[in-house]
């Protein structure tokens, strides 16, 4: 059955990238829909996991990163563009998110997104039917892979595709490359290092993050791939701006803080996971 709640955010999503050089904000995205703003943000965090105003800012700033790189359009024009009423208060912002400000990000020259434009499954499996199976990736799953990348951007702070790419193909030939699909749609990806005892990557479709899927990764690589061994992960430093919740869910799956990274050039924490304890005969 068609998820109608999904059809109506997606028809939000196209009218914020249909609108994105302009002053977008919840009352004048509710306005245009014909939507009570409350109904709306409620609907759209709901389905999306963040909320439209996070949802505009990153879409809107990933604009003005791009242009900055790509363009030489003044940074107080891109300031305007992006629905600041000054460089000043964009420049904040922007560095609040990209750890650099817009001249600092201009001459790097290296673009990368925070946010691109989320693609919905219109139909998805309802949580209590999905058949949450796990399965090793293969070659012939890695355009979907990399398709499923632009809907998880927001969770890996400077995410090259072309050395992703490389590294997923590394995991795949090891099989340390896992994912769920919903139908045709991946939903789900998980890679990891045996060696190095290391998860490199674990995202889920943010129209699934309250399906139990990062858990079921992370039980099925603590009992086929990690026996015994300490388990990190890296992601965002405590109050970086720029985490929708990727921190807080791994802590919640039994992640620790451990020591402060730069990787990158951007500042992470590596979080641990003690090693999973056999059950005794007696317990």
């Amino acid at each position: 059955m068609r998820d109608h709640k999904v059809a109506h955010i997606a028809a939000v999503i196209s009218y914020i990238e249909a609108h994105l050089n302009e002053k977008l904000d919840l009352d004048t995205v509710a306005n245009a829909i014909h939507y009570s703003k409350y109904h709306l943000h409620r609907m759209f965090t709901d389905t999306v996991g963040i909320t439209l105003h996070d949802y505009i800012q990153r879409r809107q700033l990933t604009e003005a990163a791009k242009l900055l790189v790509f363009s030489e359009t003044p940074i107080l024009e891109l300031a305007l563009i992006a629905g600041y009423e000054s460089q000043q208060a964009f420049t904040s912002i922007f560095k609040s998110m990209y750890k650099q400000t817009p001249l600092e990000y201009r001459k790097n020259r290296v673009f990368y997104p925070l946010q691109l434009a989320f693609t919905l499954n219109k139909n998805p499996t309802p949580p209590d039917t999905i058949m949450q199976e796990i399965s090793y990736a293969a070659p012939a799953d890695i355009p979907d892979w990399m398709n499923f990348i632009a809907l998880v951007i927001d969770g890996f702070p400077y995410l090259d595709k072309s050395s992703h790419l490389e590294q997923v193909k590394r995991h795949i030939q090891h099989q340390q490359a896992l994912i769920v699909r919903d139908g045709a749609t991946i939903i789900g990806a998980a890679a990891c290092s045996y060696q190095t005892g290391r998860i490199d990557f674990l995202a889920v479709h943010p129209q699934y993050r309250h399906y139990g899927i990062a858990k079921a990764f992370l039980d099925f690589m603590m009992c086929n791939l990690f026996m015994g061994r300490e388990v990190s992960i890296t992601t965002f430093r405590a109050g970086d701006k720029a985490d929708t919740g990727q921190r807080e869910a791994y802590k919640s799956l039994g992640f620790a803080e451990s020591e402060l990274l730069t990787e990158f050039g951007y500042p992470t924490q590596r979080l641990v996971l003690p090693p999973k304890q056999e059950k005794s005969d007696n317990g």
